[in-house]
């Protein structure tokens, strides 16, 4: 009587197994560095002992009821009294705030300050639960309403951080905002994409921001045209991919195809592009799970660097660090492209084809 019962809850149980191993080798970066959160707010996990200090914080939005996790990184200035460059990040799905800790040791050891976030609706608590579920919950995470709260995360974070007795140390002309993955769609948002089926979505735009560093930027899923949403971003951007970026999340697939579109469709005075000729996406992260040392270490290094240059255009209006860079990087590269004469915000925005790409004093590595 029972041995039915038995077989259906063996099948059963078989089944969400095979299910997990699929769904873990289709999301394995996020799955496989999973840690429980330990809420903190001002703790120190790192000392500036190292060069920089690392500080975990937390907020609530009542407003929203929302918690907010944070990590900031802060360089260990021998003058503290000289405001730095402040870089908000925001992650891929299924990650949070102690990811990424390879740019963030970075910029703070350079000088400039960053504020990881975490965003709860969409961080690793989708890797828990009943593995049959996760796709659903990966669904929800990459659906509309939780991307405004992404974007609403990252406006709250900046203003209690500003707020904080940290805030006095960051440069207000030098906030900058950056994301990978799902990450630099929530930047985008942060910046002024007019996203379809997103609710006020220009709303969200927040003016504090100078400059945006987009790496592995997603697609805009069922738009065929990107120009209308990323037209209206008026402010220099860095575009960051390679030609094996792939994302392979069920019902979010996209290849390298896609982040060009994006590079093309955004508006803005200034922008750069780097795609690099090897890496997954999730070379960019912390792990390394689908690419050799040979391939990760370089791309990561070369990312750090060029992130940096980056803030230093932004700053300083001048661009030898990044034209050094370009030069110093060119065996990872299969193109770069520095578009130094875009339009500027008051005049209708366009795509950049080859063509107009070398019309505007372009640079292309093939």
């Amino acid at each position: 009587m029972n041995l039915p019962r038995r077989r259906h809850a063996s099948l059963r149980a078989s089944l969400a197994a095979a299910v997990a191993v699929a769904i873990a080798l289709l999301t394995m970066p996020a799955l496989l560095g999973a840690r429980m959160l330990t809420p903190a707010a001002g703790a120190a996990v790192e000392a500036d002992d190292a060069g920089y200090t690392a500080t975990d914080l937390e907020w609530i939005d009542a407003a929203r009821d929302r918690r907010i996790p944070a990590r900031l990184f802060r360089p260990a200035s021998a003058d503290r009294s000289v405001p730095v460059a402040l870089i908000v990040f925001s992650p891929g799905i299924g990650s949070s705030r102690d990811g990424y800790t390879h740019l963030g040791r970075y910029w703070a050891r350079h000088g400039i300050a960053s504020l990881h976030l975490q965003h709860v609706g969409s961080d690793r608590s989708l890797w828990q639960g009943d593995p049959l579920g996760l796709l659903a919950r990966l669904r929800a995470a990459a659906g509309p309403d939780e991307a405004v709260a992404r974007a609403g995360d990252l406006r709250y974070a900046l203003d209690r951080l500003l707020a904080s007795r940290y805030g006095p140390r960051i440069a207000r002309d030098a906030i900058v905002a950056a994301g990978h993955s799902y990450g630099a769609n929530t930047t985008l948002l942060a910046i002024g994409a007019a996203v379809p089926g997103v609710e006020g979505a220009v709303s969200l735009k927040d003016r504090r921001i100078g400059a945006a560093i987009l790496i592995s930027a997603p697609p805009f899923y069922g738009a065929k045209d990107f120009a209308p949403i990323l037209a209206g971003i008026s402010i220099p951007t860095l575009h960051i991919t390679t030609r094996e970026d792939v994302i392979r999340i069920p019902g979010f697939v996209s290849g390298p195809d896609d982040r060009l579109k994006v590079f093309d469709a955004t508006g803005g005075t200034f922008k750069a592009l780097a795609v690099y000729a090897h890496g997954s996406h999730n070379v960019f992260t912390d792990r390394r799970y689908f690419d050799t040392a040979q391939i990760a270490d370089p791309v990561k290094e070369a990312t750090q660097t060029l992130s940096t240059a980056f803030v230093d255009r932004i700053r300083s209006g001048r661009n030898e660090a990044l034209d050094e860079w370009a030069q110093a990087h060119r065996p990872l590269l299969e193109r770069y492209v520095l578009d130094r004469h875009l339009v500027t915000s008051r005049a209708p925005a366009r795509a950049v084809t080859a063509a107009a790409a070398a019309a505007a004093d372009a640079v292309a590595l093939h």
